[in-house]
């Protein structure tokens, strides 16, 4: 008596127990040591929802009386056992855990089993010779197991079936269109997420009593069939997710009945036929990830029972109609993101007040929010992103205090953030980034207490952060980046050391970072360049084993790089440049092997590179200019390539030969910058066949000489080569006129690896274009194969010892821009061909041996300083002084003009044509510092 009054456990009049209902109550083990001996009576066994593991039993087949068995929901595993068949009496088994094997055949000979699920485990297919039709069975379900083949013989054998699961299987073939012989009682028929084929049968028409037909997620098709609209009993008709196609038939209108429907993702190239507003009993719609055009019918206000409507991702145009949000009262979401809709958002939408979910984003609406939304109490996601909106943010989103996520970035809403925002206490994610914002952040948003994400990115923002900004929050992504946010960042911003995401690039931000950045260890991304932080970076950032992104360049930051780098070893992108960094570069920074971008460059490092340094395998962009390093660039002992694309050492004081490591490791160099170092010795040959690809080849301000290689003539995608303010001897190589990238304009669109992201201009790259030999012993006649490069727009061979003639058709240049010819020996007149070129904006030929008549052009005519012609002893005409006299001689009392004006006849050139380079160089820093430098020489000259 004592045990029959237990909980979930009842007896009959004989005192055995003849059920036990113990479902859900957190019991676990197994049921090893069940003794089914003392359950003669048992009917009843009720397990489910609990904790349970292990196999089941094959001993609970001696609880012969038993009818019910329900052991779902539980951490079974293994196969289930064969011997429940002895379980004559069941009536009802249910057994989803996690069980593995084949069904067993004996299953199906249960004399009396009317529910027979076995969903939700890991089953394969049984024996289906052996397995027998189930005549008993109403309902089946197999649902999520791995069954595979095509449709199961004996569930058509099993001719009583009213609620049949078979989704989420793997079966194949097409649907029999045998079924509703078959199984002329089925209610409920659920196919989904298989691999079934072909097309919806029509004979499914014929099963009258079909309420619930869901066959999403396989590959049907055919369209959507006209003959389900002779199918007025159905509640449910789930299709999406099939390669169907065609359009919507509006007799899905006559579906009185109809609560779900499911045609998202279909392939449908249709309008929505306003027929659809007849099915008053409709409260799920699902229409989204088609290709439907045309409006959105006023009529669908007839659906007047719709809670859940999709739309999105669609072409649908037009305005929303306003009367959609009067006529659905029980509306808890709307969701036509991914659309065309123009016009403004109706303010009625604040008349179903019982919407939790708008999502409107990616469309082109217009006009300003309507405060209306913030009569919405029950709101919980409103995403109005990627539009048109204009205006303020309403302060009556205050009320909004179940809102969760408001999302309104890429807008132009203009103003400030209204205080009332700390009203909005469930927010979680704040997005408004991409607008035309201003204004300081208000107190109130330090009361958002359980916000996670906070972007403010590319707005119009100033001032101070609110000093409590993140105390006590557990934010995981925070971006102020590109604002005019001044003063020091929150202290306490990253007190929940979550933070992932951190983005304050491009603002006024100045003093210390803070400190528990160095506790984060789940950051991810960080981007705090273009400030003006200080303190010590090795108080800020230590271990980080996730982060893949860090950027705190142009600031003031100081200190050394500690050996904790060596952690980091998630890192792709490092970029530390024009800071106050210094020491030596620690060894441990070679662990960095996943490393792919790393900027070091202007800052105060000084020593040797380590020599691991080549264990840095994965880097395509390397900059370490414009320091204090010293030595030889460090050598590699692996024999395999590089990713290397650009290298950069300029502005520094390494020395010894060209680097070997170029030859053997690196031959997918883009970019190579060696200028002003301390190299020395010759060009090697193998340059010409070692990096092929090469397009920038910077080598000035060293110590390098001998005979330019001709070689060099083999890098055919060459662009800019200065090899100026060296020793090189001999001739300036006829094989020059090979480089064939210089010698036509390059393709309108060219791509480059920049900065650590593959860049593609237009119109720019091809403008960078040169050769700068300036500053060297080089003698010898100019070849005449350089006016070849027909591309060429910049040409400095000035300080060498060159004689000879100009070369007569060196007005074929005709893209030239620049040229410098002067401090040499050049000898004979001036080529007319010169006034060729019709956008020369600098030209300098002074102190050499010129004769003759300066020649005449509309472009030479604008340039009007006589300094670029002087020291030229029997040069005559227009700038200079010195007339020209008949049959060629020349007025004797020709001025001789000085260097004074040179530098500034140049800047006046540049202004007038040399900004097209500045565009592209702006882009392409390896580039910049090289033309940089050829400016910063060439008033020195």
């Amino acid at each position: 008596a004592g045990l029959c009054s237990w909980f979930g456990v009842s007896c009959n009049n004989t005192g055995r127990v003849e059920s036990l209902r113990l479902r859900g109550i957190g019991l676990a083990g197994t049921l090893n040591k069940l003794d089914t001996a003392a359950f003669p009576a048992l009917i009843v066994l009720d397990l489910n929802g609990n904790n349970f593991v292990g196999a089941i039993p094959a001993s609970l087949s001696w609880l012969r009386s038993l009818a019910v068995l329900d052991l779902g929901s539980n951490g079974f595993k293994g196969p289930i056992p064969p011997q429940l068949r002895d379980l004559f009496g069941l009536v009802d088994l249910r057994l989803y855990n996690n069980l593995v094997g084949d069904i067993p055949h004996q299953l199906s000979r249960l004399p009396g089993i009317v529910h027979f699920d076995l969903g939700s485990n890991f089953l394969t297919n049984p024996d289906y010779r052996r397995f027998s039709p189930m005549p008993t069975v109403t309902f089946m379900s197999l649902y999520l197991n791995y069954l595979t083949g095509g449709f199961p013989e004996f569930v058509l054998g099993s001719s009583n079936i009213t609620y049949l699961g078979l989704s989420q299987n793997n079966v194949s073939g097409p649907i029999p269109d045998s079924l509703p012989k078959k199984l002329p009682d089925l209610m409920y028929l659920n196919l989904s997420v298989n691999s079934f084929s072909g097309r919806i049968p029509a004979s499914l028409s014929k099963l009258g009593k079909l309420r619930d037909l869901r066959v999403a997620t396989n590959n049907l098709k055919g369209g959507v069939p006209d003959f389900l609209g002779s199918m007025p009993q159905l509640r449910a008709l789930e299709l999406s997710n099939n390669p169907l196609g065609g359009t919507i038939p509006p007799v899905l209108g006559r579906l009185q009945m109809l609560q779900h429907l499911g045609l998202n993702g279909i392939g449908l190239v249709s309008t929505i036929p306003p027929e659809l507003g007849n099915l008053g009993n409709l409260n799920f719609a699902e229409l989204s990830a088609n290709e439907l055009t045309g409006i959105l019918p006023r009529a669908l206000a007839g659906m007047h029972k719709l809670r859940e409507f999709g739309i999105e991702f669609n072409k649908l145009t037009g305005h929303i109609p306003a009367v959609l949000f009067t006529s659905w009262p029980e509306l808890i979401a709307f969701q036509a993101q991914g659309n065309s809709f123009t016009g403004k958002i109706p303010p009625e939408l604040g008349k179903a007040t019982k919407l939790k979910i708008i999502y409107l984003y990616s469309n082109n609406l217009a006009g300003s929010i309507p405060v209306e939304i913030g009569e919405l109490v029950s709101l919980s996601q409103l995403d109005l992103s990627a539009n048109w909106l204009t205006g303020p943010i309403p302060s009556s989103f205050g009320n909004l205090t179940q809102l969760t996520r408001l999302a309104l970035f890429f807008n132009q809403l203009t103003g400030t953030i209204p205080p009332e925002i700390g009203n909005m206490t469930a927010l979680q994610v704040l997005d408004v980034d991409t607008n035309h914002l201003e204004g300081e952040l208000p107190n109130t948003i330090t009361s958002l207490r359980n916000l996670k994400y906070l972007s403010l990115f590319d707005n119009n923002f100033g001032g101070n952060l609110p000093a409590d900004l993140g105390k006590g929050l557990s934010l995981t992504d925070v971006s102020f980046a590109k604002n005019s946010f001044s003063g020091e960042l929150p202290q306490s911003l990253c007190d929940g050391l979550t933070l992932e995401n951190f983005m304050a690039n491009h603002n006024n931000f100045s003093g210390s970072l803070p400190p528990c950045l160095k506790n984060c260890t789940s950051l991810l991304r960080v981007r705090l360049d273009q400030n003006q932080f200080t303190g010590d970076i090795s108080k800020v950032f230590s271990v980080h084993p996730i982060l893949d992104f860090l950027d705190v360049s142009g600031n003031q930051l100081t200190g050394k790089l500690s050996h904790d780098w060596s952690q980091c070893t998630n890192l792709t992108i490092l970029s530390m440049d024009n800071n106050r960094l210094s020491g030596n570069i620690p060894a441990a920074l070679c662990g960095l092997t996943s490393l792919q971008l790393l900027d070091l460059s202007s800052n105060r490092f000084t020593g040797e590179l380590p020599s691991c340094w080549w264990k840095l395998q994965a880097v395509v962009f390397m900059d370490v200019s414009t320091n204090g390093f010293w030595g030889k660039f460090p050598v590699s002992t692996s024999l395999s390539d590089f990713p290397l694309q650009s290298l950069n050492l300029a502005n520094n004081s390494f020395s010894g030969d060209f680097p070997s490591v170029i030859e053997t490791c690196c031959c997918k160099l883009i970019t190579l910058d060696l200028g002003n170092n301390m190299f020395f010795g010759v060009i090697p040959a193998w340059i010409g066949k070692s990096v092929p690809l090469l397009r920038v080849l910077s080598l000035p301000s060293n110590n390098f000489s001998g005979v330019i290689p001709s070689e060099i003539s083999q890098l055919s995608n060459l662009q800019l080569l200065d090899m100026s303010n060296n020793s090189f001897t001999g001739f300036i190589p006829s094989t020059f006129g090979n480089l064939s990238s210089m010698m036509e304009q390059l393709s309108t669109w060219t791509t480059i690896f920049w900065k650590g992201r593959v860049q593609t201009f237009q119109k720019t790259i091809e403008l960078i274009t040169g050769i700068d030999l300036s500053s060297n012993l080089l003698a010898g006649d100019i070849p005449n194969e350089l006016t070849y490069l027909q591309g060429l727009r910049f040409l400095n061979l000035s300080r060498n010892h060159l004689s000879g003639n100009i070369p007569a058709s060196i007005g074929s240049l005709e893209l030239l821009e620049f040229l410098d010819l002067s401090w040499n020996e050049l000898s004979g007149a001036i080529p007319p061909s010169i006034s060729n070129l019709q956008f020369l904006s600098v030209l300098n030929l002074s102190n050499n041996r010129l004769t003759g008549a300066i020649p005449t052009g509309s472009q030479l005519q604008t340039l009007v300083d006589p300094s670029i012609y002087s020291n030229n002893m029997g040069l005559c005409g227009f700038p200079l002084s010195a007339h020209c006299l008949d049959e060629g001689t020349q007025d004797h009392t020709q001025q001789l003009g000085s260097d004074v004006g040179l530098c500034y006849s140049v800047i006046l050139g540049v202004v007038f044509g040399f900004w097209l380079w500045f565009g592209a160089l702006v882009f392409l820093e390896p580039w910049r510092v090289s033309f940089s430098r050829f400016l910063d020489k060439l008033c020195s000259k």
